[in-house]
């Protein structure tokens, strides 16, 4: 067993929230009652998503019935954060959609316009799609062969799901740029500096005071890391031992589940490499 006490130390807590508070529809083992801890130490907590399947409110909900206590403005995930930056940088812009309806009704709300083809949009917005087909695909290389600006939500390749993983929005990503040539230009959630200084902002705290802790290398590691924030890596999602072990630079702790974080003041024990 070993307790790290330091990780109770920070003022503001970002969560991820796929693999590392739930997995599908199950709250992961002793996470409830560390989120409990944290909150009866008066420490800031945000929950954050790559994934645009829902709205902030619909995720928020979901941590509540799971006897998570979660307000809507403490989730940030990348549709709310795509809706918030394309409204700021290209107001009255047409955009093309490879998306589902959660993300297209947070750009509709932010005041965008959403077109139904490639041929008449000002840029093209790539997302984690589980109506992905063919048509799809050849509107976005339309729009990409006609040298639109090139975005997507999120770069995860997979989404982890209670029973593996599923292809997410980098799948798309990677059949556009096959038959299209292009690369997407900006990437607006994990682990772009756009979601991060939504983060900050939202939080009002400076990095150091802040741990990230996620269960992907590619995107919760590397933006924490790349903001100066202290990072968890946690085992219970998409990442194994041996791939945390040679990841570089090394996440500054490495746990089985988040329910570590407060195990030093539970009591409990659980098993932690380094």
């Amino acid at each position: 067993m070993t307790v790290r006490p330091l990780l109770t130390s920070f003022s503001g807590y970002v969560f991820d929230l796929d693999g590392t508070i739930y997995l599908g529809p199950n709250l992961i083992d002793g996470v409830g009652e560390m989120l409990s801890t944290l909150r009866g130490l008066k420490k800031q907590i945000r929950f954050l998503s790559n994934k645009p399947l829902q709205t902030r409110r619909d995720y928020a909900a979901k941590l509540r019935a799971l006897h998570v206590e979660a307000a809507d403005h403490e989730v940030i995930n990348s549709s709310a954060v795509a809706a918030q930056y394309l409204a700021n940088h290209y107001p009255g812009a047409r955009i093309y959609v490879v998306g589902e309806a959660p993300l297209i009704g947070e750009l509709l709300e932010a005041g965008l316009k959403v077109v139904d083809d490639g041929h008449g949009c000002d840029l093209l917005l790539l997302s984690f799609d589980r109506n992905f087909h063919y048509v799809k695909l050849h509107q976005a290389m339309i729009a990409a062969l006609r040298g639109v600006p090139l975005m997507a939500t999120n770069p995860d390749v997979t989404c982890p799901v209670e029973d593996g993983v599923i292809p997410d929005c980098g799948a798309n990503i990677a059949a556009l740029q096959a038959c299209s040539g292009r690369k997407v230009e900006t990437i607006l959630g994990k682990p772009s500096p756009i979601m991060l200084e939504v983060i900050l902002k939202d939080l009002a705290l400076p990095p150091e005071q802040v741990l990230l802790v996620g269960d992907r290398l590619e995107t919760d590691m590397k933006m924490g890391l790349d903001a100066g924030m202290k990072t968890a890596l946690v085992l219970s999602g998409v990442t194994n031992p041996d791939q945390a072990r040679e990841w570089r630079p090394t996440p500054t702790y490495i746990l089985d589940s988040a329910a570590e974080i407060t195990l030093g003041l539970t009591g409990q024990g659980a098993s932690t490499i380094s």
